[in-house]
């Protein structure tokens, strides 16, 4: 007994470590939001579209090297790779803020450093996944786990828009981008501390095609699931029209609504603050209903909250703009977490980063194809009317949850508590 309570102690510190390291790094990120397309428009000079343009040279990595940085990182030490990962996103954004800073960055040169860091992000994001379950103990430990990583980005998704507006206002866009800069350095000094190494995986020798090989198991795996297929599908087509409305908020508020720069701070804040709530009460809706009715809530709610962004937006309504962030990250707050979970307990662990790599490359490989959408329809119809394509097209997100062992499960949820009722009564 005294044996195992020893043991436990270096877990729990070593995940706290990588919870505090994601909480600066997220804070970071959230800072990004705001100064990039800021930084694009007002610094360089650039137009709206081609500030649209930015996630694309972010994301687009996910779609070339995403799977086949799934079959690496089940052959490579994961807590070192995302080491180095930070280390080079620290220097990425590093240079951006000294060459703006000396007046020599140019938007071109700014896309292809964001797409240089975006490969980075690429590796980090699957062996951060993949690492994950490494630290938590088994599959209650494991949903624990995914909560609590799920509540602190949520939080730092609130306070990072919300203090990134006087930020900016106070110190300038620069700065905000070295300080940006430097949470992926407190990052690596959190992932250092982590004394815990990745489970020793099974030696595979790398036969002729093993890529190409590794690459097909997981695509085959996550197709042939019942559970994650639909999962991730409705992901997909939820990330697509929600990034139209996130890459084109920043600019609508501010170009269309003509807002002060800490309004819309608090704007993009407000979907974070609903996303602790949904984090609260998924563990519990999972628990009294299931997976399947937890997962069709949150994408519900979700849903909602983002159709009546742009109607609050045509009011010229804050309050509403606020009040629907909240609602819509409550949604969502409550999918995630369940969503990770099931991908991570279903799959076994020599498989795990080839399908958090197949869940990357769909889901957020549809960003920088979103990105470009956004970028032509802005061009073409104006920031307003791609507010309501992305408010209305995510409804589509709803579909793959109809597969018919979902609704079966929801039927039987059904008829439980008919029983249950008759039974009272």
């Amino acid at each position: 007994m005294k044996k195992d309570k020893n043991k436990s102690l270096p877990l729990g510190f070593d995940f706290n470590m990588l919870w505090a390291g994601q909480t600066f790094s997220i804070t970071g990120d959230q800072l990004l939001l705001l100064a990039l397309p800021l930084l694009a428009v007002e610094v360089l000079n650039a137009s709206a579209a081609q500030a649209a343009l930015l996630p694309f040279a972010m994301f687009a990595p996910f779609l070339v090297i995403g799977l086949q940085a799934g079959a690496l990182i089940d052959r490579m030490p994961r807590k070192r790779t995302m080491m180095v990962c930070d280390l080079i996103q620290f220097i990425i954004f590093c240079s951006v803020a000294t060459m703006a800073l000396a007046g020599i960055l140019t938007f071109w040169w700014l896309m292809a450093m964001v797409a240089v860091a975006g490969i980075s992000i690429v590796f980090f994001q699957v062996a951060y996944l993949s690492y994950t379950p490494d630290l938590l103990n088994g599959g209650d430990g494991i949903q624990r786990g995914n909560i609590r990583l799920t509540f602190s980005e949520s939080t730092a998704r609130t306070l990072g828009p919300m203090i990134g507006g006087p930020l900016i206002a106070v110190f300038g866009l620069i700065a905000t981008i070295f300080i940006n800069a430097v949470t992926f350095l407190l990052s690596f000094l959190s992932l250092a501390a982590i004394k815990t190494q990745s489970k020793p995986l099974e030696s595979k020798p790398r036969e002729k095609d093993w890529m190409r090989k590794d690459i097909k198991d997981g695509l085959e795996f996550v197709f042939s699931n019942k559970k994650l297929k639909p999962i991730m599908l409705c992901s997909l087509v939820y990330v697509f029209f929600l990034c139209m409305i996130e890459f084109s908020l920043v600019l609508y508020c501010r170009k269309v609504l003509n807002l002060d720069i800490d309004v819309i701070g608090f704007i993009i804040g407000a979907t974070a603050a609903g996303l602790p709530i949904g984090n609260l009460i998924s563990a519990k809706l999972s628990k009294m209903y299931g997976t399947s009715f937890t997962l069709v809530f949150g994408a519900t709610v979700s849903v909602i909250g983002i159709v009546l962004i742009p109607v609050m937006g045509h009011f010229g309504s804050v309050a509403g703009l606020i009040s629907v962030s909240i609602l819509h990250g409550i949604g969502d707050g409550a999918f995630n977490p369940t969503s990770m979970t099931v991908r991570q307990t279903v799959t076994p662990s020599d498989l795990l980063g080839r399908v958090n790599s197949v869940q990357r490359f769909l889901v957020w490989g549809a960003i920088p194809l979103s990105s470009l959408f956004t970028s032509l329809c802005i061009e073409m119809v104006g920031l307003t009317a791609v507010m309501w394509v992305g408010g209305i097209g995510s409804l589509l997100c709803l579909v793959p949850l109809l597969r018919q062992d979902i609704l079966d499960d929801l039927k039987g949820l059904s008829y439980r508590d008919t029983a249950l009722d008759s039974k009272a009564n």
